[in-house]
């Protein structure tokens, strides 16, 4: 058995901005982008046509929402936009250390998580004091696959050099996290199993 974890809503909370669009559009200003009027609607529409399951990136979301609407963003301007406007407070979730240190006896010990913006997984699990805790860490802007995306969570179990179907995933949506079903590996549901119940859960098998 290994496990993996999702990583925003399992192990850590995050505030995030109420609105990405303004918040991405004001550090656009800062870095003398010309933003244009109905950005918030652009922000919003499908500009990249990408592969069932496949993520784009939000910096290359925004500079193509931006050249819809004729604006150029030089100087990896779109990138250096969102990583500031996704620049949370963090706090780590209780029993976050514990359910990782009673899967790490059994194993290797990864995260898999959605997340478009460069840099910001990284940033968390510094922020949260979770940095070395982890054996592999893969995002869907990493490897190129939104869970339940089966390729998700096949990087993982590969950079945890075990099989999806012997890896066990704990997450908090099971339209997303469960997708390790899918492929013959098991999904703990966070809502109905608390952090500090995992190792209990795990003793006890499928």
């Amino acid at each position: 058995m290994t496990v993996s974890f999702d990583l925003f809503g399992t192990l850590v909370d995050c505030d995030t901005p109420a609105d990405p669009a303004a918040a991405v559009a004001t550090e656009l200003r800062e870095r003398g982008v010309s933003v244009p009027e109905d950005f918030g609607d652009a922000y919003r529409e499908v500009h990249i046509d990408a592969p069932d399951g496949a993520e784009v990136p939000l910096p290359a979301h925004v500079s193509a929402a931006l050249s819809s609407r004729g604006v150029d963003a030089p100087n990896n301007a779109a990138r250096r936009s969102v990583v500031a406007a996704f620049d949370p407070d963090v706090t780590r979730r209780d029993g976050a250390r514990e359910a990782i240190a009673a899967a790490r006896e059994f194993g290797p010990v990864g995260v898999c998580s959605n997340c478009s913006v460069p840099e910001l997984a990284r940033r968390t699990l510094i922020r949260a004091d979770l940095h070395e805790a982890f054996d592999a860490v893969v995002t869907s802007v990493g490897c190129g696959w939104r869970k339940p995306d089966g390729r998700a969570f096949e990087t993982v179990a590969r950079r945890l050099d075990t099989s999806v179907e012997d890896l066990v995933h704990v997450g908090d949506d099971p339209a997303t996290d469960g997708g390790i079903e899918e492929l013959g590996g098991r999904f703990v549901n966070v809502g109905e199993v608390p952090l500090s119940a995992l190792e209990s859960r795990l003793e006890a098998g499928p």
